[in-house]
């Protein structure tokens, strides 16, 4: 067996070091079966501790979530705490989610934090990430940290890092910790003995609080009285969901809830489920069965974290469809243009590869809709800095994160199972469905249909694959897509943008959620959009697909998505995807 030297040197650094026991008993074995693959994936290089945080599979190695990367990056994460806010009593608080290893880890980057000195307010059981988010805030601390994996799959874990605002890090504290992680060059210097004197267990009444600001967000209390009847199915995906989404609607006076009880108990095997991905039709099998049983109106269903959510509605065949991201932030921006007392100073945000339709429903109520690099630290970053001037309304990404008024500062899917609830409820009580009121929005604004095409390129050989088809395509710009001329080119890691049709370039200005990233946008001749954006989090590489066209009426509803369909599969088929 011929290994590498970098992988080689880490592997005698792992089996030298002092790492422990079992750590170099996996190794041996890993060895002993020659087994270069997994040896290869699990130390050719060290786990990349991102602009974010971390995330990558669970096991021994330096490129993989153990309790030596998890303390390094803690240790980086202090380090940096400490020498940016000298003098200052820092404090962090840190939540996990249900799988493996999250409670471990959770509590080996508290005693870290605590024994660099910084107080620790800790949940004591899995809470979803958007109220971790909240309680940043809520409880004046200086970070946050919440161990998970997201909607990734049981052999994943990971780490995302939080500010004082509750975002996610943005510049110049993600490159300034990414420094101080890597600089981490042995387990040596990394405290874990902590100290419980700093470390303090969080109790109910930051569920209170939090669950108050949902209440918050309702605008029509009086449609759910006459609505309370309305059927709801919902399903945690064995994540935190459990924890408060059932909460939250019931206190918003929805009474005929049905939680999908096969996959209510928090489990990071996802017993159930092939991925725990509400994006994924299977993951939501349960649901949809107990949906048709029950004749329900509303499915809902959240991933481990509880930070995105998945719905389906009945359509007019009486089949239950699964609405997707785009669908669903559109539907919460058009409910909240419609009933919000909109007094002028309104915002809304979303990202660079989520549907334009948002845009053109905002500017047709003369909404300001400020559009973002992909991440919710990057909308939490115009909420920042718009904050005492502009007033927040809502936004989303197409992934299926979105958020409601600003006190929580990352994509909160129990705030989103209550808005969607309550919107269904509209939609009712005036004889409508949820289907019948996407519809509507289409009719009045256009049918906007979006694909997307999620390319998984493993390991070291992956992310090379994914680096050249980004300098392919910058390079050989296609003369046409599906019959209509690329006229315009955004490239946003050399922040211009160029006009095919006159060679002239412009730049894109950076600021309000935009800076250098590796992403390419063409803009067609007809109207369609193509993006292109390799993961920051995953292997992998994603292309958006964006089209439109009028739909005169409800019952010409099939008719246009199959045409758009069709159009959107074309352009892939065009570019080379299917």
């Amino acid at each position: 067996m011929t290994l590498d030297s970098t992988t080689q040197q880490n592997i005698d650094q792992w089996l030298s070091g002092p790492y422990d026991a079992a750590t170099k008993a996996t190794i041996q074995e890993l060895i002993a079966k020659g087994d270069q693959t997994t040896l290869t994936d699990s130390f050719y290089k060290s786990l990349e501790f991102g602009t974010g945080g971390m995330r990558g599979e669970m096991g021994v190695g330096s490129n993989r979530m153990n309790k030596y990367t998890v303390g390094a990056a803690t240790q980086g994460f202090a380090n940096y705490l400490n020498a940016s806010l000298p003098g200052q009593k820092i404090k962090v608080a840190i939540a996990h989610d249900s799988r493996n290893n999250s409670p471990e880890f959770t509590r080996i980057a508290a005693d870290i934090f605590t024994a660099n000195g910084i107080e620790v307010f800790l949940f004591p059981a899995l809470r979803p990430t958007p109220q971790l988010s909240f309680t940043v805030r809520h409880l004046g601390c200086q970070a946050g940290l919440v161990i998970t994996a997201s909607h990734n799959p049981k052999e994943y874990n990971g780490y995302k890092a939080y500010w004082s605002d509750g975002s996610q890090v943005v510049a110049p504290h993600d490159k300034n910790i990414v420094k101080e992680v890597n600089a981490i060059t042995s387990i040596a210097d990394i405290k874990f003995e902590g100290n419980d004197a700093l470390l303090h267990l969080l109790d109910g009444s930051i569920d209170e609080a939090y669950l108050q600001t949902i209440l918050v967000n309702c605008r029509q209390p009086e449609v759910i009285k006459r609505q309370k009847d309305l059927k709801i199915v919902f399903s945690p995906i064995h994540g935190t969901g459990i924890t408060l989404v059932p909460q939250a609607l019931q206190m918003l006076g929805f009474e005929a809830l049905t939680v999908v009880e096969e996959q209510a108990e928090p489990n990071g095997n996802f017993p159930t489920v092939i991925y725990p991905n509400p994006e994924e039709k299977e993951a939501l099998t349960l649901a949809l069965n107990k949906a048709k049983a029950i004749d329900a109106d509303l499915v809902i269903a959240t991933d481990p974290d509880a930070d995105r959510v998945g719905a389906a509605v009945k359509s007019p065949d009486g089949e239950w469809a699964l609405l997707n991201g785009n669908q669903m932030a559109s539907l919460i921006l058009y409910y909240l243009l419609k009933v919000s007392d909109l007094k002028g100073n309104e915002f809304a945000a979303k990202t660079i590869v989520t549907t334009d339709l948002i845009d053109k429903m905002c500017a047709s109520k003369g909404v300001p809709c400020y559009n973002t690099l992909t991440g919710f630290k990057y909308i939490a970053q115009v909420i920042r800095e718009l904050e005492g001037k502009e007033k927040f309304l809502g936004g989303g990404e197409e992934s299926y994160g979105y958020l409601i008024g600003d006190a929580v500062r990352d994509k909160d899917a129990v705030a989103s199972c209550a808005m969607i609830a309550e919107l269904t409820a509209y939609a009712k009580d005036q004889g409508k469905s949820l289907f019948d009121f996407l519809a509507e929005m289409y009719v009045e604004n256009n049918f906007y249909y979006e694909g997307l095409i999620s390319l998984t390129k493993k390991g070291k050989a992956g992310a090379e694959e994914i680096k050249q088809m980004m300098i392919n395509l910058r390079s050989n710009v296609p003369a046409t897509v599906a019959g209509s001329k690329p006229v315009r080119v955004l490239d946003y890691e050399g922040l211009v943008s160029t006009d095919l049709l006159t060679g002239e370039t412009t730049p894109i200005k950076v600021g309000l959620g935009i800076e250098a990233s590796n992403v390419i946008q063409l803009i067609l001749a007809d109207g369609s959009k193509v993006s292109a954006r390799p993961s920051g989090t995953e292997p992998k590489i994603k292309f958006y697909v964006s089209v439109n066209a009028p739909l005169a009426s409800a019952a010409d509803f099939f008719t246009v998505y199959a045409e758009l369909q069709k159009k959107v599969g074309v352009i892939q088929e065009d570019l080379g995807l299917v």
